[in-house]
């Protein structure tokens, strides 16, 4: 037992060591590692986000209206008031041309006189679609100082990294 908890302990300090030290990436041809440095600074960029909104705006338009009234009547009723009073005013033969005329004086006046409609003015409400575009500030990434080795480096990321960050070192010669 006790040698069996001995050997999880080595194999634990054993993994514990590899993982703070330099890993070596999936491929080990193409002279490349990875490491962890340190983050100094993220400070957070901002952009503007533009979006079209639509909205519909509605206004008040005046408008004049139109109502009908009824000729009818009153032609009708003058035409009777007429030829009564041409009735009454003629004598013998002429008693039926007098209310021929009355009737046909009376409703000319009474389809005058009578109510032709009205016109009065209102509003209507008229609506339309527009788009109004509304900016937003927004974080669109984060400037990153990092120490990797000793060596201070900066970068723009499109994340926060946090305290540490994972770095690719890749080596090749000069010449």
């Amino acid at each position: 037992m006790t040698r069996l908890w001995l050997s999880a302990l080595v194999f634990a300090s054993i993994a514990t060591g590899v993982c703070a030290q330099d890993v070596r990436g999936p491929n080990v041809d193409d002279n490349a590692h990875y490491g962890w440095a340190d983050v100094l600074r993220a400070d957070p960029v901002q952009g503007i986000s533009r979006t079209e909104v639509p909205r519909q705006e509605c206004y008040e338009q005046p408008v004049v209206r139109h109502e009908g009234g009824n000729s009818a009547v009153g032609t009708v009723l003058g035409a009777v008031i007429g030829g009564v009073l041409g009735n009454t005013v003629g004598k013998g033969d002429g008693r039926k041309a007098a209310t021929v005329v009355g009737a046909v004086a009376g409703g000319a006046v009474g389809n005058r006189v009578s109510d032709h409609g009205s016109d009065y003015e209102g509003s209507q409400t008229q609506c339309r679609q527009v788009s109004a575009i509304s900016e937003q500030r927004r974080i669109i990434g984060y400037d990153v100082e990092y120490r990797y080795r000793g060596e201070v480096y900066t970068s723009r990321l499109n994340y926060d990294p946090g305290e540490r960050l994972r770095v690719r070192v890749q080596v090749d010669p000069a010449d």
